[in-house]
């Protein structure tokens, strides 16, 4: 397109330039020409007319003489630019306003014929050979007593005709001269809006089919075109962002698994070769076997976001006790509270909280966020959660007293395989897709889940949910 489209124009605007010439030189040339021609001979017919009514017809009156008659002709002729004659029905001029006849000398045209224009009023020709170019003849019947006595004929050149009708093409040659300008403006803009941004887009266009996301197309226009280069530009950097995040994940993965995976693979070559007493195999085994849950868990939780992502993965919604299911994944942490001296303080509204959610889910979510405050918080502290009603939406808090998260690392904790310095440091053993994953099931709810936190003061994560019709007590 690029090398063709702009060429197709080019010739399509020769053609229409050739197309207009040959039209206003043959089709408007002949319109013009007879138009001009059936003008003429309506006009002369009229004025032939009133003379064989009136000046030719009083002559065979014998109302007046030749010579009067041949004056008011010779007034006509120059008046008309034309030939004024009176033809006798044999042939013979009477008058000629073109010549002086002499009385004792017939002039005769040879095989005259006044139905020779047939249905018209006029006729084009040498007039039986009387004029040595074409002339325009108009002829009108002149009676007396009631009888044709001859013939008014008036005869025009041609030649003036076709100066007239020239003259009115030459109008027609201007107009399409202006008519070819014009649309040769419309060509040139045609090129500044169209052709020269649509020649940049496909450019841009294959620099991103090559993999160049980063180039740079700039189109300034507000129109459609402008809108299209926008359009291809920003999703050219979502591809860009798209292909620089799979990277990213894909090294974060690879990262995560060869950890525990050389791990696993030092301590059991260490005690293939004896590095490793065998009085220290169990404590290393443990080591080995942690590794592995680690790796479970990781590929689990990938799981888990792939099948959260895919479309037509709908959620299991039903109507449960949210207060249960709070208490029971609270006691599921009991042995790890109990090792390091953290409680957990349940403020709860109602005996029982109805909403509609997929349990499940929300069971998982309730375990990763109660994980990651036990986690993060300091000996002899204690996990507040708490639910609330407001407007029939249930609001979820879990807040800890721990570490807190930094300010630069707020908006990055939904990230995948996101772990902060700190939360490196306190716990290796995370996988980075806990809090993602949290953040795909409370999105798929239709739900808002947001972090409130203060570096070295902790942390609050609250999560709304839906309101089931059965509870009564809303």
């Amino acid at each position: 397109m690029r090398r063709t489209l702009y060429l197709k124009f080019l010739v399509a605007y020769g053609i229409f330039g050739l197309f207009g010439f040959l039209i206003v030189a043959t089709f408007v040339s002949n319109m013009t020409m007879e138009r001009i021609q059936r003008q003429e001979a309506e006009k002369l017919y009229q004025e032939a007319t009133y003379i064989a009514n009136s000046y030719a017809q009083e002559l065979y009156n014998s109302e007046t003489t030749l010579d009067s008659v041949k004056k008011q002709l010779d007034a006509i002729s120059a008046y008309q630019g034309a030939i004024v004659r009176i033809i006798n029905p044999s042939g013979r001029i009477v008058v000629d306003s073109n010549a002086v006849l002499e009385p004792d000398t017939e002039t005769i045209i040879e095989n005259f014929d006044p139905t020779v224009t047939g249905g018209s009023y006029y006729i084009i020709s040498d007039f039986f050979g009387s004029f040595q170019e074409d002339m325009l003849s108009v002829i009108a019947p002149i009676t007396a007593n009631f009888k044709v006595q001859g013939y008014l004929v008036i005869h025009k050149p041609m030649s003036g005709l076709e100066k007239q009708a020239n003259s009115m093409l030459n109008i027609s040659y201007s107009l399409l001269l202006i008519l070819f300008i014009l649309s040769l403006i419309i060509l040139i803009f045609f090129t500044e809006l169209v052709y020269i941004p649509l020649r940049r887009i496909t450019k841009a266009t294959e620099q991103y089919a090559a993999g160049n996301y980063h180039y740079e197309l700039t189109v300034d226009s507000i129109d459609e075109m402008g809108y299209l280069a926008a359009s291809l530009s920003y999703m050219a950097h979502e591809i860009a962002s798209a292909e620089d995040n799979q990277k990213k994940f894909v090294a974060n993965v690879s990262h995560d698994f060869r950890s525990p995976l050389t791990s696993i693979r030092g301590f059991l070559v260490a005690m293939l070769d004896g590095t490793i007493p065998p009085e220290m195999h169990e404590k290393y085994l443990n080591v080995v076997l942690n590794e592995t849950d680690r790796l479970t868990k990781l590929t689990n939780g990938l799981l888990t976001l792939n099948n959260l992502n895919t479309k037509g993965m709908l959620l299991n919604r039903t109507d449960f006790d949210l207060n249960k299911v709070i208490r029971d994944t609270v006691s599921s942490f009991e042995g790890t509270c109990i090792q390091r001296s953290i409680g957990i303080d349940l403020v709860l509204t109602g005996e029982s909280l109805i909403v509609n959610a997929d349990m499940e889910k929300i069971q998982q979510v309730l375990y990763n966020l109660i994980d990651n405050a036990i986690k993060f918080s300091h000996h002899d502290s204690v996990v507040r959660v708490e639910t609330s009603i407001k407007k029939q939406k249930v609001f979820v808090s879990v807040k800890d007293s721990g570490i807190g998260i930094p300010k630069d690392d707020l908006k990055l904790v939904w990230e995948r395989f996101y772990k902060s310095d700190s939360s490196r440091g306190k716990d290796k053993k995370g996988t980075g897709l806990g809090l993602s994953i949290v953040k795909e099931i409370i999105t798929a709810h239709g739900e808002n889940i947001n972090v409130v936190s203060t570096e070295g003061e902790g942390s609050e994560f609250i999560f709304s949910l839906p309101v089931s019709d059965l509870d009564e007590d809303v």
